[in-house]
């Protein structure tokens, strides 16, 4: 089954490719096979998760935020390279949470973006290597930025 499918069955659609308003592109070719794609953040159309993580957002809403910045990631993705079935592996994902002083969980809330690249590409595609740290702000008072490396062929 391929990933489009998969989607279907989940119910999802990627949205359309955020606009960055930046002086960068979302994605880079680093060879014939590996993209760099910049941090991709959770807010999709006009909705999104605003504000600290432990202190404004829960842990189960920033790991709902964190499946969104996937989804965002996924859709600058697809618009580079067409179809998302050339994936062959997530390589690496840098997950940042902006967090509460006293919030420690940036793991688990990187988990719902590993969960759903593992439900859509299955696990030896789709879970990378991983870090996941708190900062202190995003842009635009985001609760989850992603960036990562993606292999294709």
């Amino acid at each position: 089954m391929d990933v489009y499918s998969r989607m279907s069955n989940l119910g999802l659609k990627l949205p359309p490719v955020p606009e960055n308003g930046e002086i960068f592109v979302g994605c880079k070719k680093l060879s014939e096979d590996m993209l760099y794609v910049s941090g991709c953040g959770c807010t999709i159309g006009e909705s999104g998760t605003f504000g600290k993580v432990g202190r404004d957002v829960t842990l189960e809403e920033a790991q709902d935020a964190a499946s969104d910045t996937m989804r965002n990631f996924l859709a600058v993705v697809e618009k580079e390279i067409g179809d998302l079935n050339r994936i062959v592996s997530f390589v690496k994902l840098l997950v940042f949470v902006s967090s509460d002083p006293d919030f420690y969980d940036q793991p688990k809330v990187a988990n719902g973006a590993t969960k759903l690249l593992v439900d859509l590409f299955g696990e030896k595609i789709g879970c990378p290597s991983r870090s996941a740290i708190g900062v202190a702000v995003l842009p635009n008072n985001i609760s989850v930025e992603i960036e990562g490396i993606v292999k294709i062929r």
